[in-house]
């Protein structure tokens, strides 16, 4: 997907602001001989999908948002997603954080993403709203004078975007932080803020926590085709929901709404999500006590409403189902209306984290409800649909059903929850983790009521044809990667929220490795014996060591023993294995723990000597005596094995951002070692090699910063190992690759190919010319191959 490089000027008509990409391209850095073709390792999801919309006049044409790693469009023929901003770059990572989604009822072809990742000063830079005129093949760029907030509180509102149908040049947009409803009267080209407009809101769900502070704003735009009205819901509680007669011109809060959207037994609530039936003129408002995604649930008594407002009349109608096997009506995550049966809708709960998530289904208006499972006697559970994890067999977090907690669940932070507007049969949900869908929703109607009674009157199960709810995230790929190891037709991985992963095949998703690490942090193999794999992570509670341990090339995993003084919940760290196998390196985090080696495969640990707590240590690939540490501007050396470190006196590297270094596969004290240097320290940033353990370094002056290195097999069967790197020339982040040492340095990605934040981490493989792995945030285990 290739971005049209157009920025848009608020209150101004859309200029061009350079050249084409190609251009771009070729004047950001040496050009690569080879040219590279670009997919993910399968995971299918790993992250959150807070949004997915179907378009309302063409089947088929359905787009789903992420947090962190971008949009995506549906492809029917394959039932596959296909992603659609990997060409945002580092200078503008922060746009791979879509709030919104609006695909464009009347032309079809339009589509709009409000993108912005962080509100708070996380993100450098403003959010923008970006237009596409061909489904997102290409896309411009408005750029807004604040922020938007793809990863914070409140992602799952919404839609924040809207295309007016009566006018569907008209786009609105609301906004967090105070900045009000914005609009835009040229397809999305140039914004302007609603003056009219009566409030910015002002919920904030933590004051004395900067990332929950921020007020949640506008959350949503709905449209009464009916009566011509605009509702527009906000979080204020005193003043919940505002509507226009007059196409926007001037607004008037909606009487009635503050008592039954605002409170929910003296909790104060706002509205999530709105659906509007036109059928019978009715809009549909859920309630939760918190914007979620995390909160959300029945905490403390809490919970939310599902309102319906009659568009014609004004009257307000409580629909809340009665009835949840939790007992606590909880806060609402998402809401749905069958648009081929008017009367048919369906809520989902936000995060009614034990036993599972609740769906709810209605088939005349609210007045009735039923649900996706119930207890029969006791905690004995019943649903009427079956999970089928097949096509990501992760999904069951290694664990196994425990009662009515199944491993496998509807899932949590369900807020992304569409019935297909053009196929009543057909609905899907985004969770914490993926996408769930089916085509067969109706059978739910024909199966009845899920619980009877007995004679005596006891709850028991009544029989169902169950039908089944599948995986639907194929495409999606969203985990943030954060180390990787290639083994020569293995690829391990060390993942944020889902561990990480032994991947034999790229294109089949895999369980998760069975090491109960809540963020996969490190991982590393023996040059010499890769039978032997190790890894580290974030755990939660003290029951368990950090560090994993595999002797059979990461099929099986055993959790080494806790050490004393590191607690769980977190302190991953990083872990490092001696050429041969024989000792494990481990080194937490956050702690004044200094690190430790292993001569048994983990089951003790010893402190080694010379190295303060946090120093990274990477192994030697060739000696397994040979081991190497940084910390703090020191560079040391290990010849005993990692029992002892003495400072190497090496002078000239850069004290603090030093990213990542590594040693190279079969040559004896080859260092190298990529950083952001520290001007306040005159140094520089970008690459330094060693030949000599370390001893001396020379800077690769060619790279302004780098961020990662690694190594891959040679161009000839006698040279130096490829070097890949993520690394900044001339101004421009992208993927480098030198095949001759060093010397010379060549882009192998390209404009439409960046993924935004990418290559903190990144290997080459061992036995595949060419073939380069690297980490991105949110995009999933990205890997190049030389085309054919």
């Amino acid at each position: 997907m290739r971005r049209r490089t157009f920025t848009a000027a608020l209150g101004a008509a859309a200029l061009a602001a350079g050249a084409p990409a190609s251009a771009a391209f070729a004047a950001s850095g040496p050009r690569c001989e080879d040219v590279y073709t670009w997919k993910n390792a399968t995971v299918n999801g790993g992250g959150f999908v807070p949004g997915i919309v179907f378009n309302e006049t063409e089947p088929g044409l359905v787009y789903a948002r992420t947090d962190i790693g971008g949009a995506y469009r549906w492809q029917e023929d394959t039932r596959t997603w296909t992603p659609l901003l990997d060409w945002v770059g580092r200078d503008k990572w922060g746009w791979s954080g879509v709030v919104s989604i609006a695909s464009d009822p009347v032309e079809p072809d339009r589509v709009y993403a409000a993108v912005g990742t962080y509100t708070i000063d996380w993100d450098p830079n403003n959010g923008a709203v970006l237009y596409s005129d061909d489904r997102g093949e290409t896309w411009g760029a408005a750029e807004l004078p604040f922020k938007q907030g793809g990863n914070m509180p409140g992602r799952g509102m919404g839609e924040r975007l809207a295309v007016n149908p009566a006018d569907n040049a008209q786009v609105y947009l609301g906004t967090p932080s105070g900045n009000g409803l914005w609009r835009s009267v040229d397809f999305g080209r140039t914004w302007a803020k609603v003056e009219s407009f009566p409030s910015a809101g002002n919920f904030v769900v933590d004051p004395a926590n900067a990332y929950q502070a921020d007020n949640q704003g506008v959350i949503w735009i709905d449209f009464d085709q009916i009566g011509g009205k605009i509702y527009v819901g906000v979080a204020d509680p005193d003043d919940p929901l505002y509507v226009s007669e007059d196409g926007g011109a001037t607004w008037q809060a909606v009487p009635g709404a503050a008592e039954v959207l605002g409170e929910v037994d003296g909790n104060r609530t706002i509205p999530k999500q709105s659906a509007v039936d036109d059928a019978n003129g009715y809009l549909y408002v859920i309630t939760s006590w918190d914007p979620g995604p995390y909160n959300g649930g029945p905490a403390s008594g809490r919970g939310g409403r599902i309102m319906r407002l009659a568009t014609q009349t004004g009257e307000w109608t409580d629909v809340t189902p009665a009835y949840n096997p939790r007992g606590v009506i909880p806060g609402f995550g998402g809401i749905t209306v069958d648009r081929q049966n008017p009367g048919t809708l369906m809520a989902s709960t936000c995060n009614n984290w034990w036993p599972d998530e609740i769906l709810f289904r209605s088939t005349d208006s609210g007045a009735t409800w039923s649900v996706s499972w119930d207890y029969a006697e006791g905690q004995e559970r019943h649903d009427r649909f079956d999970m089928d994890a097949s096509a990501s067999p992760w999904l069951a977090w290694n664990g196994e059903d425990q009662g009515p907690a199944y491993a496998v669940k509807h899932g949590w932070m369900i807020e992304a929850f569409a019935i297909d507007p053009h196929d009543s049969d057909r609905i899907m949900w985004g969770t914490g983790a993926t996408v769930w869908g089916t085509e067969e929703l109706t059978k739910w109607d024909a199966q009845g009521e899920l619980i009877g009674e007995d004679e005596a009157g006891g709850r028991v199960a009544l029989p169902v044809e169950k039908f089944t709810v599948g995986v639907r995230a194929q495409g999606i790929e969203e985990t943030a990667v954060l180390d990787l190891a290639a083994l020569g037709g293995t690829l391990v991985s060390a993942v944020g929220d889902v561990g990480g992963f032994v991947h034999t095949d790229l294109g089949r998703a895999e369980p998760m490795i069975d090491t109960n690490w809540s963020t996969g942090t490190s991982v590393d193999f023996a040059q010499s014996d890769p039978d032997i794999v190790v890894g580290t992570g974030n755990v939660h509670g003290d029951e368990q060591g950090h560090v994993g341990v595999s002797t059979d090339r990461g099929r099986t995993w055993r959790n080494a023993a806790r050490l004393d003084g590191v607690p769980g919940d977190g302190h991953g760290g990083t872990v490092a294995v001696s050429a041969d196998g024989s000792r494990i390196y481990w080194s937490p985090s956050d702690t004044e723990v200094t690190p430790v080696y292993s001569t048994d495969l983990g089951e003790t640990w010893t402190p080694v000597e010379g190295l303060p707590a946090g120093a990274k240590i990477r192994s030697d690939r060739v000696r397994a005596s040979h081991l190497y540490a940084f910390s703090g501007g020191v560079f040391y050396r290990s010849t005993d094995g990692g029992a002892t470190f003495a400072d190497t006196g090496a002078t000239g590297l850069p004290t603090a951002a030093v990213e990542d270094f590594r040693a190279v596969p079969g040559h004896k004290g080859h260092v190298w070692l990529a950083g952001r240097g520290d001007e306040t320290e005159g140094v520089g940033g970008g690459m330094w090699r060693s030949k000599d353990g370390g001893a001396t370094w020379k800077r690769v002056a060619v790279f302004a910063t780098a961020e990662s290195v690694g190594f891959g097999k040679a161009a000839r069967r006698s040279g130096y190992p490829a070097i890949y790197t993520s690394a900044v020339i001339d101004g421009k982040a992208a993927i480098y690759r030198s095949t001759d040492g060093g010397a010379r340095w060549f882009r192998i990605n390209d404009d439409d190919h960046q993924w935004a934040w990418s290559g903190s981490a990144i290997t080459g493989d061992p036995q595949v010319y060419g073939r380069v792995y690297l980490t991105t945030n949110g995009r999933g285990i990205v890997y190049g191959d030389i085309a054919d």
